[in-house]
This record gives C-alpha cells, sequence and structure tokens, in this order.
C-alpha cells in the first residue's frame, strides 16, 4: 500500500494534469478564421466539467487499487473521451449538413426558374433551408443586405459550412455571379445530384464502419472494466503492479493498449477530401 503522503502528492499531481488540460483545451493555436463554434463560456465550462469528472474518476480509482499510473490513465480517458466516442455525432452533423446543402440547391434552381437573380433567390430560399445549414444561410443573407458583395458573401458561407461539397456549389455560384452566364439551373441540378451520391456513399461507409466503432467502445469498456476488477476483488493476482517498477510495466501495458485504441478510432473515421475554395489566410 502506498504512504498517505504518497497518496496526496499523486492526487494533487492528478488535480493539476486536470488543470492543466482545462487551459490546454481552452488554448487557440490556429489564428486561421474558422467556423463559428461554441462559445468561450461553453468551452470552458465542457473543459471544467471534463477536468473535474476525470479528477473524481482518477481519485475513486487511486483510492480502490493504490496505482497511480491506473488513476492517471483513467483521468485522461475521461478527459480524451469526446475525442475517442464522438465521431458519430460528427460524421451525423456532416451527413445533415449534406442533406441540406442538396435540398438548399434543389431549392435555390427552383427559384431561379422563375426569373429571379441569385442576390433575390438566396434570401427567399434561406428560412426554410435545412437547421443543419440555416444558421449559415442566415448569415450569408444578412451579407447581403450590408451591401457585401455576392461573391465576397458566398466565400464566407463557404467557410461557416466548411465542406467539400459546399466548396463545389458555392464556386460555381461564385462563378455564375462574376459571369452572369446561362445554364445555371441545368448546373445546379447535377450539383444537387453529386451531392446527394456523395451523400449515399457517406451513408453506406458510415453504417459499414459502424461495427468498427462499437468493437472499439466494447473493447474499450471490457479491458477497463476487467482491470478494474481484478485490482479491486483479486488484488494477489495483480499484486507485482503495485510495486514500482510493476507501475513501470503497467504504464507501458497501458501505452500499448492506448495506442490500439487510437488506431482503431481513426479505423472508424470518414476522412472527407480537403477543401480547394479558402481564403487567402486559409491557404497559408
Amino acid at each position: 500500500m502506498l504512504s498517505l503522503a504518497l497518496m496526496v502528492t499523486l492526487l494533487g499531481a492528478v488535480v493539476g494534469a486536470g488543470i492543466l488540460l482545462v487551459v490546454v483545451g481552452m488554448s487557440d493555436h490556429d489564428d486561421t478564421p474558422k467556423r463559428p463554434g461554441p462559445s468561450l463560456r461553453d468551452r470552458l465550462q465542457g473543459s471544467a466539467r471534463r477536468a473535474l469528472l476525470g479528477a473524481g474518476a482518477g481519485l475513486l480509482v487511486l483510492l480502490l487499487t493504490s496505482w497511480p499510473v491506473l488513476a492517471i490513465a483513467v483521468g485522461a480517458l475521461v478527459w480524451f473521451a469526446p475525442l475517442l466516442f464522438g465521431g458519430l455525432a460528427s460524421e451525423k452533423r456532416a451527413m445533415a449538413r449534406l442533406e441540406g446543402l442538396a435540398a438548399w440547391t434543389e431549392s435555390l434552381r427552383d427559384t431561379i426558374a422563375g426569373a429571379v437573380g441569385l442576390e433575390q433567390a438566396i434570401p427567399a430560399t434561406a428560412y426554410a433551408a435545412s437547421p443543419a445549414i440555416k444558421p449559415a444561410l442566415i448569415r450569408l443573407t444578412d451579407r447581403l443586405r450590408v451591401r457585401t458583395s455576392l461573391p465576397t458573401a458566398l466565400q464566407g458561407f463557404a467557410d461557416d459550412i466548411d465542406d467539400p461539397s459546399a466548396d463545389l456549389i458555392v464556386a460555381t455560384l461564385i462563378l455564375n455571379a462574376r459571369l452572369r452566364g446561362p445554364g445555371l439551373r441545368e448546373v445546379l441540378t447535377s450539383l444537387a445530384k453529386s451531392a446527394r451520391a456523395d451523400l449515399d456513399m457517406r451513408r453506406r461507409i458510415a453504417a459499414s464502419r459502424s461495427s468498427t466503432r462499437r468493437s472499439v467502445q466494447i473493447v474499450m469498456a471490457i479491458t477497463i472494466a476487467f482491470v478494474l476488477i481484478l485490482s479491486i476483488f483479486n488484488r494477489d493476482y495483480v499484486a507485482p503492479y503495485a510495486t514500482p517498477i510493476g507501475q513501470i510495466v503497467l504504464l507501458v501495458v497501458i501505452g500499448l493498449f492506448a495506442g490500439g485504441f487510437i488506431w482503431m478510432r481513426r479505423l472508424s473515421e470518414f476522412e472527407t477530401p480537403e477543401r480547394f475554395l479558402l481564403t487567402k489566410q486559409e491557404a497559408r
């Protein structure tokens, strides 16, 4: 068993690591413009919540097992849980944006069919768009109302959506806004079909990778539960891990498992193509 002074020291290290993670999580090291996201207050609350949960979980594991390495590992797992288990939610948001883009492109095409220009068609279709892209469309409408040029406003819309499929649609609209050429309806029809084909492909890939994602979660849960159960109810079996050398070995084992989990997590991700419609600052 560890001495009380050592346990207090390790507890302080866990809490200090949690505070450091909060600071790192709130720090923004990228100066390029990004799509509007959660406010600083929301990020602070989320980081503080995860830090408290991580510190609490680490303290509980430390009190039950007296293994500082396992306690820190559990605390880190709680902190990085959104990165490990948040892939499905981000995929659903991306597919919802793409579906909204396809529907909005079709609505824009039908509105233009009534001999209406882009400057009038975009505001007319913004408020009936899908909730996934409606905020970005409303910002696009607001830019047009303050006399921002249509190509510049559309570039801002592409940055808000931040999706390569949106770049293709927006690039077409920018070219039409500058050249005022014919055939926009036919091009929008083709783009809507392409967006829906891309959406269908993403859905098939997401369905095929759902089993991989579920396997990652099951393996991780069973591994953690197995280690905790052994360390609590069968201490004689895991007694060598209570020594300093045993903690070092446990650190290596946890590192190997962490590498395997990260690799499995990457297998379940959907890698979208890079955007091509970037501002000068983003392209640097």
